[in-house]
């Protein structure tokens, strides 16, 4: 058996030696990164998909507004012949939020670049990416789930349970329970979502909703173009999205979230609200003086804030699986 050398290809190398990088990241390389860190984030950005969306001002500040118009009242009073009666004007509500930066990156050494068979400066794009998809979509979950309208899925037996600490593994989402809820979104004149209404669950409270005797065959789309990220199927009115970020608290119980148009605001991840940073060998000047690092990272804007509490519903039940997962 013929011995195996290991080579450190580093010692071949000139001192100094660049990489295509090194010569300057061009402007078609740059784009072609913030569409590879978006495209991958975007994958993960399921809770603030149905959120009205509000750009990043640049140069404005800190805070964003969101904005709501209230309804008018009905029109009961009978007009009089040939008589214009006063009009109504529109109210609107200043919802202001205040923004806040996160971010992460990864730096890589010059032995890496030139030794590794892939293009490490994309794959960290792709992980990133990923990591800013996940983060973003916590940050409008978490706003999501403060919403004060809660639903208690009852006991198998139909006994209520009135507080979290109430639920066992039997406090399952159900049919009727989806339809409890639908009752209290259209009492509330919540307006629908492309003609639905939406709610976001875990897997495995589908896993649970699928073995209810009243669930039926999901909707079978015939229009492929307009199919949630996550999606799932339809029933009773809801259109259900699924992901394994939805909210897990301490002790296995889900927070399901059902919604109407219209309820809540986040702000756009372009335009500004998420930015590639790429820093290439010998950036750092005097801090790398030997041009042996190189860094990839990813910062982003991001708030989120409710805005019609009356159209969002958060539904907390367990599952016949809350014995295998973890608070997120």
């Amino acid at each position: 058996m013929k011995d195996i050398f290991k080579i450190n290809l580093q010692l071949f190398a000139e001192m100094n030696t660049n990489t295509t990088l090194d010569s300057g990241l061009s402007v078609e390389n740059k784009t072609y990164y913030d569409m590879t860190l978006i495209d991958e984030a975007q994958a993960n950005l399921v809770h603030g998909q149905f959120a009205q969306k509000r750009p990043i001002p640049k140069n404005g500040g800190k805070k964003i507004e969101f904005r709501k118009f209230a309804s008018l009242p009905k029109a009961l009073t009978p007009l009089t012949e040939g008589v214009t009666p006063d009009g109504k004007k529109l109210s609107v509500t200043s919802i202001e939020a205040e923004v806040a930066q996160y971010g992460d990156y990864i730096v890589q050494s010059d032995v890496l670049e030139l030794t590794s068979i892939d293009n490490t400066i994309v794959e960290a794009t792709k992980i990133l990416g990923r990591q800013a998809g996940l983060t973003l979509d916590t940050i409008v979950r978490n706003v999501m789930q403060s919403g004060t309208n809660v639903f208690y899925a009852p006991k198998s037996d139909g006994s209520p349970v009135v507080s979290r600490s109430g639920l066992d593994n039997t406090c399952v989402l159900t049919v009727d329970l989806v339809e409890r809820v639908v009752a209290f979104l259209k009492k509330n004149n919540a307006p629908k979502i492309n003609g639905d209404f939406v709610a976001i669950i875990h897997p495995y409270t589908a896993y649970d909703l699928r073995k209810d005797p009243l669930w039926r065959a999901p909707h079978e789309y015939t229009d492929t173009e307009h199919i949630y990220n996550g999606e799932l199927g339809k029933i009773s009115g809801v259109r259900f999205v699924e992901s394994s970020e939805a909210k897990v608290y301490e002790g296995g119980v889900f927070g399901c979230l059902f919604m109407g148009d219209g309820a809540y605001g986040d702000t756009e991840i372009t335009g500004g609200g998420l930015e590639t940073i790429i820093k290439q060998k010998g950036s750092a000047g005097t801090a790398d003086p030997l041009n042996q690092r190189s860094s990839i990272g990813w910062k982003a804007m991001k708030t989120a804030e409710l805005l019609v509490e009356p159209y969002m519903v958060r539904v907390e039940c367990k599952s016949a699986l809350s014995d295998e997962i973890e608070a997120n």
